[in-house]
C-alpha cells in the first residue's frame, strides 16, 4: 500500500494494513486515529520532522484522509496526554476523595516531621556524648557520673531533666569538695535506658537506684532529689532507710491537687497514639514552648547565664519527651500513694523549696511536709522559684551540710 503525503513525497509501508477507516457519516474517535497512526509508525518511513501530512489512500475510491483532519486527531490525542490534562484529573479526583487525600497529606507531613526529629535527636547525641560511666543494674543501662571523695551524697535531677541540670548548677563541683557526689542520669533521661516493659514509679526507681549503689559499693548515702526526684528519693528513704542517712528535698510535689496541665503533659505516653505524638508534633510543639517553660520553671528570676550548659536537644528528643510524659502521669497516682507514709521518715530531712515557686504550690506541698515530718528542717528561700538548685546553689549546698552534721 502506498500512503502520499504531498507531492513529490511518497511513503512506503512494509506491509498492507487494513485501516478499517469509518465512513464519512461516522466520526472516528481519538484512540482509533491513535491506534492507526500508530500502526503506520511502526513500517512507514515519517517526514524529517516525524510527523505525518494528509494522507490518500491508494486504492481505496471512496475514502481519502485529509491533512487538516489526521492533524486535529493527532492533536486532540496528544492533547489528552498532556501535563495539563493529567493535573486537571489530579484535581478532579482531589474534589471527589478531599478526605482521602487530606489523609494521604497529613501521613506524608507526620513521616516528614518523625524523620526530621530523628536526625536532631542523634545529632544532639552526638554533640552531648556520655560524661560519665556506665552500670548494667536490673537490664538497664545506667548512665552515672561520679566525683569527689568523703560521704557519698547521690543527686536525683527533676522530670525532664539530667546529669547537665546539676553540672550547669555548680552544685556537682561546690559538693565534690567534701563529698563523694554520685549523680545518675535517671531511667529514660540523658544516656539511661528506660525499658518499656517497667513502670517506672519511684518505688521501681528507688529499687534501680539501690542495685546501682551497691553494685558502686555505697552502704550508706546523703540523698538529694530535686522536684521528681524527690518522690525517688522518698520511696528510696522509706524502701531501704538503712541506706538512706538523711534526706534533702528541693521543690518536691507531695500531696495530690487537681493538676490540669499534668493531664496535657502525659498525651505522649499514652500507648500508640503517644508513640506518633513523641516522634512528630510532640518536639515541635517543645520547642515552640521552651521560652515559656523557662520562664515558669526560673521564674521570678530570670535563667541564669549557666543553664546555657543544659543540652536542650537532649531534652526535646522523642525518647525523653516519652519518659517526661510518663513521670507526669504517674506524679498525681504516686503522690496518692505516699501521702499518707512521710511519717515513716525517721532519718534527718531538710526540706528546701522557693518562696515564688510557680510550679507547685509550696505552701501545699512543702510546708505541709514539713508538718508531717516531725524532725524535718524547712528553708523557703525568697525570690527564688521551682529552679531553687541553679538560682540558689549555696542554700541547697548548705542543706546538704545540715543532713550531714545531724547525725
Amino acid at each position: 500500500m502506498n500512503l502520499k503525503c504531498r507531492p513529490g513525497r511518497t511513503t512506503t509501508c512494509s506491509q498492507p494494513i487494513s485501516l478499517d477507516i469509518p465512513t464519512r457519516h461516522v466520526v472516528p474517535s481519538v484512540s482509533w486515529v491513535a491506534e492507526k497512526l500508530a500502526l503506520l509508525a511502526n513500517g512507514t518511513n515519517l517526514t524529517a520532522d516525524g510527523s505525518f501530512c494528509a494522507a490518500t489512500i491508494l486504492g481505496s475510491s471512496r475514502i481519502r484522509a485529509r491533512c487538516i483532519w489526521v492533524h486535529k486527531m493527532a492533536a486532540a490525542y496528544h492533547k489528552t496526554r498532556s501535563p495539563r490534562s493529567l493535573a486537571h484529573k489530579g484535581g478532579t479526583i482531589a474534589q471527589a476523595h478531599p478526605y482521602v487525600v487530606a489523609a494521604a497529606a497529613t501521613v506524608g507531613a507526620l513521616a516528614i516531621s518523625a524523620l526530621v526529629n530523628r536526625h536532631l535527636a542523634k545529632n544532639a547525641e552526638n554533640d552531648n556524648p556520655p560524661a560519665g560511666q556506665f552500670l548494667e543494674v536490673n537490664g538497664v543501662r545506667l548512665h552515672y557520673v561520679e566525683r569527689g571523695s568523703g560521704t557519698p551524697l547521690v543527686l536525683l535531677h527533676g522530670n525532664g531533666s539530667m546529669i547537665q541540670d546539676f553540672e550547669s548548677s555548680g552544685l556537682i563541683d561546690l559538693a565534690a569538695k567534701n563529698y563523694r557526689v554520685i549523680v545518675f542520669d535517671r531511667p529514660g533521661f540523658g544516656h539511661s535506658d528506660r525499658p518499656r516493659n517497667v513502670i517506672w514509679t519511684p518505688a521501681a526507681q528507688a529499687e534501680l537506684i539501690n542495685s546501682a549503689l551497691h553494685r558502686l559499693g555505697v552502704t550508706q548515702a546523703i540523698v538529694l532529689g530535686h522536684s521528681w526526684g524527690a518522690s525517688v528519693a522518698v520511696a528510696l528513704a522509706l524502701k531501704y532507710p538503712k541506706l538512706v542517712r538523711g534526706l534533702v528535698l528541693a521543690s518536691g510535689y507531695y500531696y495530690p491537687t487537681l493538676r490540669p496541665d499534668v493531664v496535657a503533659l502525659s498525651a505522649p505516653a499514652v500507648p500508640l497514639v503517644g508513640d506518633v505524638l513523641g516522634h512528630t508534633l510532640s518536639p515541635i510543639v517543645s520547642r515552640v514552648m521552651w521560652p515559656l517553660l523557662m520562664a515558669k520553671i526560673f521564674g521570678p528570676r530570670s535563667v541564669p547565664k549557666k543553664f546555657e550548659g543544659f543540652p536542650k536537644e537532649m531534652a526535646l528528643r522523642p525518647s525523653q519527651i516519652r519518659a517526661s510524659a510518663a513521670e507526669s502521669a504517674l506524679m498525681i497516682p504516686d503522690a496518692f500513694h505516699y501521702r499518707d507514709e512521710y511519717a515513716n521518715l525517721k532519718m534527718p530531712v531538710v526540706i528546701v523549696a522557693g518562696d515564688e515557686d510557680r510550679l507547685i504550690d509550696t505552701d501545699a506541698q512543702s510546708t505541709r511536709l514539713h508538718r508531717d515530718v516531725p524532725q524535718s528542717r524547712f528553708h523557703r528561700v525568697p525570690g527564688t522559684g521551682h529552679m531553687i538548685h541553679q538560682t540558689a546553689t549555696g542554700e541547697v549546698m548548705s542543706a546538704i551540710n545540715e543532713v550531714a552534721e545531724n547525725r
